[in-house]
């Protein structure tokens, strides 16, 4: 959990987002007599509380919590940052795709 904190945090101070917390779930993976503890879940605004660097403006799911609105929006300028999408892509008629 530690290291996967550090590197979010990183990850996304680097597009100019504030990590506030996150959940995530692990489990166990077996090879032989060899085992590995190994992130299990999606990292996504549904399971981060992120927040704007510099004007703190929440983009993650307590703006539908809060009934505050645009939440499509917001996970839109999280993917534009991170570079997983670009302006001119739409999310919902792409669909979702492999980022390596």
């Amino acid at each position: 959990a530690v290291r996967v904190n550090d590197y979010l945090s990183g990850l996304f101070m680097g597009v100019g987002l504030q990590l506030v917390d996150f959940k995530i779930e692990c489990g166990r993976l077996f090879e032989d007599e060899t085992m590995r503890i190994v992130l299990a879940d999606e990292i996504s605004p549904d399971s981060c509380r992120l927040w704007d660097i510099k004007t703190r403006n929440k983009l993650d799911k307590d703006l539908f919590r809060e009934g505050t609105g645009g939440l499509i929006e917001a996970y839109h300028e999280v993917a534009q940052r991170l570079g997983i999408l670009t302006e001119t892509e739409n999310a919902l008629a792409t669909g979702p795709r492999l980022v390596k």
